[in-house]
Protein backbone atom coordinates (compact mmCIF):
# COMPACT_ATOMS: atom_id res chain seq x y z
CA UNK A 1 0.00 0.00 0.00
CA UNK A 2 1.26 3.49 -0.93
CA UNK A 3 0.06 6.95 0.12
CA UNK A 4 -2.36 7.11 -2.83
CA UNK A 5 -4.13 4.04 -1.42
CA UNK A 6 -4.20 5.57 2.05
CA UNK A 7 -5.77 8.67 0.52
CA UNK A 8 -8.42 6.57 -1.21
CA UNK A 9 -9.27 5.01 2.17
CA UNK A 10 -9.90 8.36 3.89
CA UNK A 11 -11.49 9.82 0.77
CA UNK A 12 -9.59 11.31 -2.16
CA UNK A 13 -12.57 13.15 -3.57
CA UNK A 14 -15.14 14.07 -0.95
CA UNK A 15 -16.47 16.87 1.23
CA UNK A 16 -12.99 17.72 2.50
CA UNK A 17 -11.61 18.16 -1.03
CA UNK A 18 -14.52 20.42 -1.97
CA UNK A 19 -14.02 22.63 1.09
CA UNK A 20 -10.26 22.70 0.48
CA UNK A 21 -10.80 23.63 -3.17
CA UNK A 22 -12.97 26.61 -2.23
CA UNK A 23 -10.56 27.73 0.51
CA UNK A 24 -7.55 27.59 -1.82
CA UNK A 25 -9.00 28.77 -5.15
CA UNK A 26 -10.72 31.92 -3.81
CA UNK A 27 -7.30 33.42 -2.88
CA UNK A 28 -6.06 32.46 -6.36
CA UNK A 29 -8.75 34.73 -7.82
CA UNK A 30 -7.56 37.67 -5.71
CA UNK A 31 -3.93 36.77 -6.37
CA UNK A 32 -4.54 37.21 -10.11
CA UNK A 33 -5.54 40.82 -9.50
CA UNK A 34 -2.08 41.50 -8.04
CA UNK A 35 -0.42 40.35 -11.27
CA UNK A 36 -2.81 42.26 -13.54
CA UNK A 37 -2.96 45.36 -11.32
CA UNK A 38 -0.57 47.58 -13.27
CA UNK A 39 -2.73 47.43 -16.38
CA UNK A 40 -4.84 49.91 -14.41
CA UNK A 41 -2.75 51.37 -11.59
CA UNK A 42 0.07 52.09 -14.08
CA UNK A 43 -2.09 53.06 -17.05
CA UNK A 44 -0.62 55.99 -18.97
CA UNK A 45 -3.20 58.81 -19.19
CA UNK A 46 -3.15 61.43 -21.90
CA UNK A 47 -0.85 64.22 -20.81
CA UNK A 48 0.78 67.46 -21.88
CA UNK A 49 3.24 69.94 -20.46
CA UNK A 50 2.13 72.39 -17.81
CA UNK A 51 2.03 75.85 -19.44
CA UNK A 52 1.23 79.21 -17.83
CA UNK A 53 -1.39 80.30 -20.36
CA UNK A 54 -3.49 77.21 -19.67
CA UNK A 55 -2.70 76.35 -16.08
CA UNK A 56 -1.77 79.59 -14.29
CA UNK A 57 -4.73 81.78 -13.39
CA UNK A 58 -2.60 84.95 -13.32
CA UNK A 59 -1.33 84.46 -16.88
CA UNK A 60 -4.80 83.46 -18.06
CA UNK A 61 -6.19 86.79 -16.85
CA UNK A 62 -3.92 88.65 -19.29
CA UNK A 63 -5.18 86.69 -22.31
CA UNK A 64 -7.81 88.37 -24.53
CA UNK A 65 -11.25 86.90 -23.84
CA UNK A 66 -11.79 86.10 -27.50
CA UNK A 67 -9.26 83.25 -27.41
CA UNK A 68 -10.56 79.75 -26.71
CA UNK A 69 -8.76 77.00 -24.81
CA UNK A 70 -8.02 75.35 -28.16
CA UNK A 71 -6.30 78.54 -29.35
CA UNK A 72 -4.25 78.73 -26.16
CA UNK A 73 -3.25 75.09 -26.60
CA UNK A 74 -2.18 75.79 -30.18
CA UNK A 75 0.17 78.62 -29.21
CA UNK A 76 1.54 76.79 -26.15
CA UNK A 77 2.06 73.16 -27.22
CA UNK A 78 3.54 71.98 -30.54
CA UNK A 79 1.91 69.14 -32.44
CA UNK A 80 3.30 65.65 -31.90
CA UNK A 81 3.85 62.82 -34.40
CA UNK A 82 0.15 61.87 -34.35
CA UNK A 83 -0.92 65.49 -34.99
CA UNK A 84 -2.16 65.77 -31.40
CA UNK A 85 -0.61 68.14 -28.82
CA UNK A 86 2.91 66.94 -28.02
CA UNK A 87 3.12 65.08 -24.72
CA UNK A 88 6.72 65.95 -23.89
CA UNK A 89 7.43 69.40 -25.37
CA UNK A 90 6.10 72.92 -25.03
CA UNK A 91 6.93 76.28 -26.60
CA UNK A 92 9.34 78.48 -24.69
CA UNK A 93 7.16 81.48 -25.61
CA UNK A 94 3.60 81.54 -26.98
CA UNK A 95 3.67 81.20 -30.80
CA UNK A 96 0.92 83.70 -31.62
CA UNK A 97 1.64 83.45 -35.34
CA UNK A 98 0.14 79.94 -35.32
CA UNK A 99 -3.31 81.48 -34.87
CA UNK A 100 -3.01 82.85 -38.39
CA UNK A 101 -5.33 80.71 -40.61
CA UNK A 102 -2.52 80.45 -43.16
CA UNK A 103 0.06 79.27 -40.62
CA UNK A 104 1.49 75.74 -40.82
CA UNK A 105 3.49 73.51 -38.53
CA UNK A 106 6.65 74.82 -40.16
CA UNK A 107 6.04 78.28 -38.71
CA UNK A 108 8.05 77.30 -35.60
CA UNK A 109 11.41 75.69 -35.10
CA UNK A 110 12.71 73.05 -32.70
CA UNK A 111 14.70 75.79 -30.97
CA UNK A 112 11.42 77.34 -29.88
CA UNK A 113 10.53 74.27 -27.77
CA UNK A 114 11.68 72.89 -24.45
CA UNK A 115 10.90 69.83 -22.28
CA UNK A 116 8.19 69.93 -19.63
CA UNK A 117 10.35 71.65 -17.01
CA UNK A 118 7.32 72.58 -14.87
CA UNK A 119 5.73 69.14 -14.93
CA UNK A 120 2.72 67.70 -16.71
CA UNK A 121 -1.04 67.98 -16.74
CA UNK A 122 -2.82 64.62 -16.88
CA UNK A 123 -6.23 63.63 -18.17
CA UNK A 124 -8.17 62.27 -15.18
CA UNK A 125 -11.30 61.29 -17.10
CA UNK A 126 -10.57 57.53 -16.95
CA UNK A 127 -8.44 57.24 -13.81
CA UNK A 128 -8.40 59.75 -10.98
CA UNK A 129 -4.83 58.71 -10.14
CA UNK A 130 -2.16 56.30 -11.41
CA UNK A 131 1.44 55.70 -10.42
CA UNK A 132 2.42 57.19 -13.79
CA UNK A 133 0.79 60.49 -12.89
CA UNK A 134 1.92 60.40 -9.26
CA UNK A 135 5.61 59.98 -10.06
CA UNK A 136 5.64 61.42 -13.63
CA UNK A 137 6.70 58.18 -15.34
CA UNK A 138 6.43 59.74 -18.78
CA UNK A 139 8.70 61.20 -21.47
CA UNK A 140 12.33 60.79 -20.33
CA UNK A 141 11.16 58.62 -17.41
CA UNK A 142 8.80 56.41 -19.42
CA UNK A 143 11.13 53.38 -19.06
CA UNK A 144 10.46 53.30 -15.30
CA UNK A 145 6.96 51.91 -15.85
CA UNK A 146 8.08 48.64 -17.53
CA UNK A 147 10.92 48.51 -15.02
CA UNK A 148 8.31 48.28 -12.24
CA UNK A 149 6.72 45.33 -14.04
CA UNK A 150 10.13 43.68 -14.48
CA UNK A 151 10.82 44.07 -10.76
CA UNK A 152 7.47 42.44 -10.01
CA UNK A 153 8.23 39.48 -12.28
CA UNK A 154 11.70 39.20 -10.72
CA UNK A 155 9.97 38.85 -7.37
CA UNK A 156 7.98 35.92 -8.73
CA UNK A 157 11.19 34.29 -9.95
CA UNK A 158 12.93 34.65 -6.59
CA UNK A 159 9.79 33.64 -4.70
CA UNK A 160 9.43 30.45 -6.73
CA UNK A 161 13.02 29.46 -5.98
CA UNK A 162 12.84 30.24 -2.25
CA UNK A 163 9.29 29.11 -1.43
CA UNK A 164 9.71 25.77 -3.20
CA UNK A 165 12.63 24.83 -0.96
CA UNK A 166 10.96 26.35 2.10
CA UNK A 167 7.79 24.30 1.63
CA UNK A 168 9.84 21.09 1.48
CA UNK A 169 11.51 22.02 4.75
CA UNK A 170 8.78 23.73 6.78
CA UNK A 171 5.60 22.40 5.22
CA UNK A 172 3.18 23.52 2.54
CA UNK A 173 0.56 25.07 4.82
CA UNK A 174 3.00 27.03 6.96
CA UNK A 175 4.69 28.61 3.93
CA UNK A 176 1.29 29.28 2.35
CA UNK A 177 0.08 31.00 5.53
CA UNK A 178 3.20 33.16 5.64
CA UNK A 179 2.77 34.07 1.96
CA UNK A 180 -0.82 35.20 2.57
CA UNK A 181 0.38 37.49 5.37
CA UNK A 182 3.30 38.80 3.32
CA UNK A 183 1.06 39.58 0.38
CA UNK A 184 -1.47 41.35 2.57
CA UNK A 185 1.11 43.47 4.39
CA UNK A 186 3.34 44.26 1.40
CA UNK A 187 0.37 45.12 -0.82
CA UNK A 188 -1.10 47.38 1.85
CA UNK A 189 2.19 49.20 2.43
CA UNK A 190 2.67 49.60 -1.36
CA UNK A 191 -0.59 51.59 -1.46
CA UNK A 192 1.00 54.20 0.84
CA UNK A 193 4.47 54.18 -0.75
CA UNK A 194 5.94 57.72 -0.62
CA UNK A 195 8.39 57.18 -3.49
CA UNK A 196 8.62 55.05 -6.61
CA UNK A 197 11.58 52.92 -5.37
CA UNK A 198 9.68 52.09 -2.16
CA UNK A 199 6.65 51.14 -4.25
CA UNK A 200 8.80 48.81 -6.40
CA UNK A 201 10.33 47.21 -3.30
CA UNK A 202 6.96 46.25 -1.83
CA UNK A 203 5.63 45.12 -5.20
CA UNK A 204 8.68 42.81 -5.35
CA UNK A 205 7.68 41.39 -1.97
CA UNK A 206 4.08 40.96 -3.16
CA UNK A 207 5.31 39.02 -6.22
CA UNK A 208 7.55 36.90 -4.00
CA UNK A 209 4.47 35.86 -2.02
CA UNK A 210 2.39 35.38 -5.18
CA UNK A 211 4.80 32.72 -6.40
CA UNK A 212 4.68 30.96 -3.03
CA UNK A 213 0.87 30.93 -2.97
CA UNK A 214 0.65 29.58 -6.52
CA UNK A 215 3.13 26.76 -5.86
CA UNK A 216 1.80 25.65 -2.48
CA UNK A 217 -1.84 25.87 -3.53
CA UNK A 218 -1.17 23.50 -6.41
CA UNK A 219 0.88 21.18 -4.21
CA UNK A 220 -1.79 20.93 -1.49
CA UNK A 221 -4.50 20.27 -4.06
CA UNK A 222 -2.49 17.50 -5.70
CA UNK A 223 -1.35 15.86 -2.46
CA UNK A 224 -4.88 15.76 -1.01
CA UNK A 225 -6.67 14.61 -4.19
CA UNK A 226 -6.88 11.07 -5.53
CA UNK A 227 -4.93 10.30 -8.70
CA UNK A 228 -8.04 9.94 -10.86
CA UNK A 229 -9.33 13.41 -9.89
CA UNK A 230 -6.09 15.40 -10.07
CA UNK A 231 -6.69 16.65 -13.60
CA UNK A 232 -10.06 18.03 -12.47
CA UNK A 233 -8.52 19.61 -9.36
CA UNK A 234 -5.76 21.34 -11.31
CA UNK A 235 -8.23 22.54 -13.96
CA UNK A 236 -10.41 24.09 -11.25
CA UNK A 237 -7.28 25.67 -9.80
CA UNK A 238 -6.38 27.24 -13.17
CA UNK A 239 -9.98 28.44 -13.55
CA UNK A 240 -9.36 30.52 -10.43
CA UNK A 241 -6.96 32.62 -12.51
CA UNK A 242 -9.63 33.05 -15.22
CA UNK A 243 -12.23 34.29 -12.74
CA UNK A 244 -9.53 36.50 -11.29
CA UNK A 245 -9.14 38.24 -14.64
CA UNK A 246 -12.85 39.09 -14.64
CA UNK A 247 -12.63 40.14 -10.99
CA UNK A 248 -9.74 42.48 -11.83
CA UNK A 249 -11.75 44.20 -14.57
CA UNK A 250 -14.75 44.56 -12.26
CA UNK A 251 -12.83 45.97 -9.30
CA UNK A 252 -10.73 48.31 -11.46
CA UNK A 253 -13.86 49.62 -13.17
CA UNK A 254 -15.29 50.59 -9.81
CA UNK A 255 -12.07 51.86 -8.20
CA UNK A 256 -10.22 54.38 -10.35
CA UNK A 257 -7.57 55.53 -7.82
CA UNK A 258 -4.38 53.45 -7.91
CA UNK A 259 -3.69 53.53 -4.16
CA UNK A 260 -7.25 52.58 -3.22
CA UNK A 261 -7.22 49.84 -5.86
CA UNK A 262 -3.94 48.46 -4.47
CA UNK A 263 -5.52 48.49 -1.02
CA UNK A 264 -8.75 46.80 -2.10
CA UNK A 265 -6.97 43.83 -3.70
CA UNK A 266 -4.51 43.41 -0.81
CA UNK A 267 -6.68 43.58 2.32
CA UNK A 268 -8.62 40.32 1.57
CA UNK A 269 -5.39 38.37 2.12
CA UNK A 270 -5.54 39.22 5.83
CA UNK A 271 -8.71 37.10 5.91
CA UNK A 272 -6.94 34.35 3.94
CA UNK A 273 -4.13 34.45 6.49
CA UNK A 274 -6.58 33.97 9.37
CA UNK A 275 -8.51 31.02 7.96
CA UNK A 276 -5.40 29.34 6.52
CA UNK A 277 -4.52 28.18 10.07
CA UNK A 278 -7.44 25.73 9.76
CA UNK A 279 -6.22 24.26 6.47
CA UNK A 280 -4.86 20.71 6.60
CA UNK A 281 -1.14 20.24 6.15
CA UNK A 282 -0.12 17.74 3.48
CA UNK A 283 -0.25 14.34 5.16
CA UNK A 284 2.13 12.97 2.55
CA UNK A 285 4.75 15.61 3.46
CA UNK A 286 4.24 14.95 7.17
CA UNK A 287 4.71 11.20 6.76
CA UNK A 288 7.72 11.46 4.47
CA UNK A 289 9.47 13.84 6.87
CA UNK A 290 8.86 11.48 9.80
CA UNK A 291 6.04 13.40 11.51
CA UNK A 292 3.88 10.30 11.80
CA UNK A 293 1.65 11.47 14.66
CA UNK A 294 0.78 14.72 12.89
CA UNK A 295 0.21 12.89 9.62
CA UNK A 296 -2.07 10.42 11.39
CA UNK A 297 -4.10 13.26 12.92
CA UNK A 298 -4.56 14.92 9.51
CA UNK A 299 -5.63 11.66 7.86
CA UNK A 300 -8.15 10.97 10.65
CA UNK A 301 -9.45 14.52 10.37
CA UNK A 302 -9.98 14.12 6.61
CA UNK A 303 -11.64 10.73 7.11
CA UNK A 304 -14.06 12.30 9.62
CA UNK A 305 -14.95 15.19 7.28
CA UNK A 306 -15.48 12.76 4.39
CA UNK A 307 -17.73 10.54 6.53
CA UNK A 308 -15.29 7.61 6.72
CA UNK A 309 -15.75 6.87 10.41
CA UNK A 310 -14.78 3.20 10.20
CA UNK A 311 -11.51 4.03 8.42
CA UNK A 312 -10.77 6.74 10.98
CA UNK A 313 -10.75 4.19 13.80
CA UNK A 314 -8.57 1.69 11.88
CA UNK A 315 -5.78 4.16 11.11
CA UNK A 316 -2.81 3.60 13.41
CA UNK A 317 0.89 4.38 13.36
CA UNK A 318 1.63 0.74 12.52
CA UNK A 319 -0.67 0.89 9.50
CA UNK A 320 1.08 4.04 8.29
CA UNK A 321 4.55 2.55 8.71
CA UNK A 322 3.67 -0.60 6.79
CA UNK A 323 1.90 1.37 4.04
CA UNK A 324 4.59 4.02 3.58
CA UNK A 325 7.80 1.97 3.84
CA UNK A 326 8.96 2.69 0.30
CA UNK A 327 8.06 6.40 0.39
CA UNK A 328 9.56 6.84 3.86
CA UNK A 329 12.87 5.39 2.70
CA UNK A 330 12.81 7.63 -0.37
CA UNK A 331 12.10 10.61 1.84
CA UNK A 332 15.30 10.08 3.81
CA UNK A 333 17.45 10.77 0.73
CA UNK A 334 18.35 14.47 0.37
CA UNK A 335 16.59 16.10 -2.57
CA UNK A 336 18.53 18.19 -5.07
CA UNK A 337 18.22 19.61 -8.55
CA UNK A 338 20.72 17.03 -9.80
CA UNK A 339 18.23 14.25 -9.01
CA UNK A 340 16.05 15.47 -11.89
CA UNK A 341 18.83 14.79 -14.38
CA UNK A 342 20.17 11.49 -13.06
CA UNK A 343 17.88 9.58 -15.42
CA UNK A 344 17.94 10.65 -19.09
CA UNK A 345 14.16 10.37 -19.63
CA UNK A 346 13.39 12.36 -16.48
CA UNK A 347 16.01 14.96 -17.43
CA UNK A 348 14.52 15.32 -20.92
CA UNK A 349 11.02 15.67 -19.52
CA UNK A 350 12.24 18.31 -17.05
CA UNK A 351 13.88 20.35 -19.83
CA UNK A 352 10.80 20.18 -22.06
CA UNK A 353 8.48 21.12 -19.18
CA UNK A 354 10.73 24.06 -18.31
CA UNK A 355 10.63 25.20 -21.94
CA UNK A 356 6.83 24.98 -21.96
CA UNK A 357 6.61 27.02 -18.76
CA UNK A 358 8.96 29.61 -20.26
CA UNK A 359 6.90 29.80 -23.47
CA UNK A 360 3.72 30.28 -21.47
CA UNK A 361 5.11 32.85 -19.02
CA UNK A 362 7.03 34.89 -21.58
CA UNK A 363 4.07 35.12 -23.94
CA UNK A 364 1.27 35.51 -21.41
CA UNK A 365 2.85 38.30 -19.41
CA UNK A 366 4.11 39.97 -22.58
CA UNK A 367 0.53 40.29 -23.82
CA UNK A 368 -1.53 40.53 -20.63
CA UNK A 369 0.59 43.23 -18.95
CA UNK A 370 0.26 45.74 -21.80
CA UNK A 371 -3.46 45.94 -22.52
CA UNK A 372 -3.24 49.62 -23.48
CA UNK A 373 -1.27 48.55 -26.57
CA UNK A 374 -4.08 46.17 -27.61
CA UNK A 375 -7.11 48.43 -27.40
CA UNK A 376 -8.65 51.56 -25.94
CA UNK A 377 -11.10 49.87 -23.54
CA UNK A 378 -8.79 48.02 -21.17
CA UNK A 379 -11.65 47.13 -18.80
CA UNK A 380 -13.47 45.22 -21.53
CA UNK A 381 -10.26 43.58 -22.72
CA UNK A 382 -9.38 42.41 -19.22
CA UNK A 383 -12.83 40.91 -18.74
CA UNK A 384 -12.78 39.24 -22.18
CA UNK A 385 -9.45 37.56 -21.39
CA UNK A 386 -11.05 35.88 -18.39
CA UNK A 387 -14.37 35.08 -20.08
CA UNK A 388 -12.72 33.43 -23.11
CA UNK A 389 -10.26 31.63 -20.84
CA UNK A 390 -13.01 29.73 -18.99
CA UNK A 391 -14.37 27.62 -21.92
CA UNK A 392 -10.81 27.15 -23.20
CA UNK A 393 -9.75 25.50 -19.94
CA UNK A 394 -12.92 23.43 -19.61
CA UNK A 395 -12.45 22.27 -23.21
CA UNK A 396 -8.86 21.37 -22.42
CA UNK A 397 -9.98 19.09 -19.59
CA UNK A 398 -12.31 17.30 -21.99
CA UNK A 399 -9.63 17.00 -24.68
CA UNK A 400 -7.09 15.56 -22.24
CA UNK A 401 -9.16 12.42 -21.80
CA UNK A 402 -9.47 11.93 -25.57
CA UNK A 403 -6.32 13.28 -27.22
CA UNK A 404 -3.93 12.88 -24.30
CA UNK A 405 -1.69 15.44 -22.65
CA UNK A 406 1.12 15.84 -25.17
CA UNK A 407 -1.08 16.50 -28.27
CA UNK A 408 -3.28 18.91 -26.31
CA UNK A 409 -0.23 20.73 -24.96
CA UNK A 410 1.29 21.03 -28.44
CA UNK A 411 -1.94 22.20 -30.10
CA UNK A 412 -2.57 24.89 -27.47
CA UNK A 413 0.95 26.30 -27.79
CA UNK A 414 0.83 26.28 -31.61
CA UNK A 415 -2.59 28.00 -31.60
CA UNK A 416 -1.24 30.74 -29.31
CA UNK A 417 1.84 31.20 -31.49
CA UNK A 418 -0.20 31.48 -34.70
CA UNK A 419 -2.50 34.11 -33.18
CA UNK A 420 0.43 36.20 -32.02
CA UNK A 421 2.23 35.91 -35.36
CA UNK A 422 -0.96 36.87 -37.20
CA UNK A 423 -1.28 39.91 -34.94
CA UNK A 424 2.07 41.24 -36.13
CA UNK A 425 0.66 41.36 -39.69
CA UNK A 426 -2.50 43.30 -38.78
CA UNK A 427 -2.27 47.10 -39.29
CA UNK A 428 -2.32 49.10 -36.06
CA UNK A 429 -5.47 50.91 -37.22
CA UNK A 430 -7.48 47.65 -37.10
CA UNK A 431 -7.70 47.72 -33.33
CA UNK A 432 -10.71 45.39 -33.02
CA UNK A 433 -9.02 42.61 -35.00
CA UNK A 434 -5.77 43.03 -33.09
CA UNK A 435 -7.63 42.77 -29.79
CA UNK A 436 -9.57 39.69 -30.96
CA UNK A 437 -6.39 37.89 -32.03
CA UNK A 438 -4.69 38.76 -28.75
CA UNK A 439 -7.62 37.48 -26.67
CA UNK A 440 -7.74 34.27 -28.76
CA UNK A 441 -3.99 33.83 -28.29
CA UNK A 442 -4.37 34.30 -24.54
CA UNK A 443 -7.16 31.70 -24.52
CA UNK A 444 -4.74 29.27 -26.16
CA UNK A 445 -2.20 30.13 -23.48
CA UNK A 446 -4.85 29.43 -20.84
CA UNK A 447 -5.28 25.96 -22.33
CA UNK A 448 -1.50 25.50 -22.38
CA UNK A 449 -1.33 26.60 -18.72
CA UNK A 450 -3.90 23.96 -17.77
CA UNK A 451 -1.98 21.24 -19.63
CA UNK A 452 1.44 22.08 -18.20
CA UNK A 453 -0.02 22.40 -14.67
CA UNK A 454 -1.42 18.88 -14.91
CA UNK A 455 1.68 17.55 -16.65
CA UNK A 456 4.15 18.84 -14.07
CA UNK A 457 1.80 18.34 -11.13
Amino acid sequence: MAFSELLDLVGGLGRFQILQMVALVVPIMWLTTQSMLENFSAAVPNHRCWVPLLDNSTDQASVPGTLSLKDLLTVSIPLGPNHEPHQCLRFRQPQWQLLDPNATATNWSEAATEPCVDGWVYDNSTFTSTIVAKWDLVCDSHALKPMAQSIYLSGMLVGAAVCGRASDRFGRRLVLTWNYLQMAMSGTVAAFAPTFPVYCLFRFLVAFAVAGVMMNTGTLLIEWTSTRARALAMTLNTLGFSFGQVLMATVAYGVRDWALLQLVISVPFFLCFVYSWWLAESARWLLITGRLEQGLRELRRVAAINGKGAVEDSLTTEVLLSAMQEELSAGQAPSSLNALFCMPRLGLRTCISTLCWFAFGFTFYGLALDLQALGSNIFLLQALIGVVDIPAKIGTLLLLSRLGRRPTQAVSLVLSGLCILANTLVPYEMGALRSALAVLGLAGLGAAFTCISIFTG
